[in-house]
């Protein structure tokens, strides 16, 4: 089914047109969110959640940019506010802790695992996306979505509803910082 089938069907509530557009995009929703949110079961759950609001809001989507543009929009949307939303949370743990309203220590999150990750580049991948949690925001969106997702910078910039040029400057700030923060990591792995 063409996109523009794909979207009446949906807009008129074909229940096969919505199992379609998970099945086909479930994968990369998932992957959105786990990179930003780095925990697998929150970003099932935002992957959920993108998918409800999709059905809920299809007969809103004007069809001024494609679908999967309009949908990973939605996922980085609902991650970042998700991330943003247990930052402000750790901060706050942080801080009772710090005045003894209670006695817990806040941990360290648990090190990402991305499923397509083998075994032997774990231990790399996980200080690589550990690197890219520290990253701006929008830098770790555009990063992501054009080194994980694939996505052209256009396409990218239609998600991020920014220029193309804002998407390149995004990149190569990203490039930097990430340069910065693994430069120590790499050199000692290159010198034991």
């Amino acid at each position: 089914m063409q996109e523009p089938e794909l979207i009446a069907a949906l807009k008129a509530g074909h229940e096969s047109a919505f199992r379609m557009l998970v099945e086909q995009h479930q994968d990369r929703v998932y992957t959105i969110a786990l990179v930003i949110v780095r925990h697998p079961e929150e970003a099932e759950d935002i992957a959920q959640e993108v998918f409800i609001e999709v059905y809920q809001t299809v007969h809103q989507f004007r069809e001024e940019a494609k679908l999967t543009t309009w949908l990973y929009r939605i996922t980085t949307t609902k991650a970042l506010a998700h991330h943003r939303k247990r930052k402000a949370q750790k901060r706050f743990a942080v801080l009772t802790s710090l005045f003894g309203l209670n006695n817990e220590v806040l941990h360290h999150p648990p090190d990402f695992h991305h499923p397509g990750v083998s075994l032997e580049q774990k231990e790399e991948m996980s200080t690589l996306f550990k690197a890219v949690d520290r990253l701006a925001d929008s830098q770790k969106v555009a990063f992501v979505l054009h080194y994980i997702e694939e996505q052209s910078h256009r396409e990218i910039a239609e998600v991020m509803q920014v220029s193309v040029s804002a998407v390149e400057s995004l990149l190569h700030r990203a490039k930097q910082n990430l340069r910065k923060q693994l430069g120590p990591y790499y050199k000692e792995r290159n010198n034991p």
